[in-house]
């Protein structure tokens, strides 16, 4: 006798997304300093039949939703959780910039850890290269 099959969320997304036919998701990572990079990157992946997420507050610019620091802190705390969400349904990630910070670092660790391809549009700054 066989033991039942376990699957994982993780395979069972994965299952999901071709069942129903989606094109690849790419999520792009990098500082905010490059979201004028990161707009060219996804009009690109976009016209290649990508899916594209990328990170949606640029806390360095001025904003009334993260004036307070003490809301801007706990805001950033959310958006790095949120962005390790877009991480997980990607299928591959894209980190734009010739500057890797602690924040991507982090991030380029956690797609590296959950076996997703990680793609650099300078490739330099890989921290693993």
């Amino acid at each position: 006798m066989t033991s039942p099959q376990v699957i994982t969320p993780v395979e069972m997304l994965a299952e999901a997304k071709k069942q129903l036919g989606l094109p690849d998701i790419v999520v792009m990572c990098g500082s905010t300093r490059f979201m004028a990079d990161m707009a060219e990157a996804d009009v690109r992946e976009t016209e290649a039949g990508r899916i594209v997420v990328k990170p949606g507050c640029d806390l360095k610019s001025p904003h009334e939703l993260w004036s307070d620091p003490v809301e801007a802190e706990a805001l950033k705390v959310r958006l790095d959780a949120l962005h390790r969400s877009k991480i997980l349904i990607a299928d591959a990630v894209l980190v734009v910039g010739d500057y890797i910070g602690d924040s991507t670092r982090a991030e380029i660790r956690y797609a590296r850890s959950l076996g997703k391809p990680v793609e650099f549009t300078h490739p330099e700054v890989d921290p693993d290269a």
